[in-house]
């Protein structure tokens, strides 16, 4: 499938619920279900700005509009990059787009990653599955400018060896003084030696200190919950954790309220939230 007529240019993010139209740069296959577009605007002099941890909403003419959080580096005004799983219709259809295709973007919308709040702090970053993405960009503008902040761990997990992304870029053997990075899967397969498990028997065994400590879950709800409490129980406070969500979202501006969660709009007040902020709910079924 490939998307290549040209579609009248112009619509500038003057309403918000109107698409800009990109083309696709650049297309990698992360796993057997998962892939990253580089995209660029048609206009090349568009400059793209955006804070780690927001989200854009993709738009496939005729077909329909997802929310997909920035996976790109913040610093890099002349693309945006996401990582996507084909999990539903909307998604199956993006993946099988080549190069040279062109998608409709509105965005960037949504709250973000406390870049500013985390300076000086020893940072914790926990991730499962695709929920890497999401936190990609702030671990570019940490690693970007690596003295303002103290130390750096990564937890990653995934449900198979093949399943995890970016194996280039957070290698297991990374220099510890830049970022520690400890990986895990729930199976192994072929050649794998490492963790088996869920990322909470990895915790405990990070270099932080807890007092000084901010922490950024994505992942699974039900692995977002359980890390937290892992953390709680290590002495970091809900004020000191974030955690970013992506659930139910159609308009991007808490218009439709598909998207309500409890007082607050996803869409609008999230996806990034502090937890003390959401705490009282999450995890409500059916909320």
């Amino acid at each position: 499938m490939s998307i290549t007529k040209d579609i009248p240019h112009g619509m500038l993010r003057t309403d918000p619920m109107l698409p800009d139209w990109y083309r696709i740069q650049r297309v990698h296959r992360e796993t057997r279900d998962t892939f990253t577009w580089r995209l660029a605007a048609r206009d090349h002099d568009t400059a793209w700005a955006f804070n780690p941890g927001q989200f854009n909403m993709l738009y496939l003419p005729g077909v329909g509009e997802v929310p997909i959080s920035i996976s790109g580096d913040p610093h890099q005004k002349d693309c945006i990059v996401h990582t996507t799983r084909a999990a539903g219709s909307v998604t199956r259809a993006m993946w099988r787009l080549t190069r040279g295709a062109v998608i409709g973007i509105r965005g960037p919308f949504g709250s973000s990653w406390p870049v500013e709040a985390a300076r000086g702090h020893d940072i914790l970053v926990v991730a499962g599955g695709i929920g890497l993405a999401p936190l990609r960009p702030f671990l570019y503008h940490v690693m970007r400018h690596r003295k303002e902040f103290g130390r750096l761990n990564l937890i990653y997990g995934a449900r198979t060896p093949d399943d995890l992304l970016y194996r280039r870029e957070f290698p297991v053997q990374a220099n510890p003084d830049e970022i520690d990075v400890s990986v895990t899967v729930d199976r192994a397969t072929g050649h794998w030696d490492g963790p088996i498990g869920v990322v909470t028997t990895l915790i405990p065994r990070a270099r932080f200190s807890a007092e000084n400590t901010i922490a950024m879950i994505c992942g699974p709800e039900v692995m977002m919950r359980f890390s937290i409490a892992v953390l709680n129980d290590l002495g970091i406070d809900s004020t000191r954790i974030y955690i970013s969500m992506e659930r139910n979202m159609k308009c991007a501006i808490g218009f439709c309220g598909h998207c309500q969660y409890g007082a607050r709009f996803i869409c609008k007040d999230g996806p990034v939230f502090r937890y003390d902020d959401v705490e009282s709910v999450f995890g409500t079924k059916e909320l």
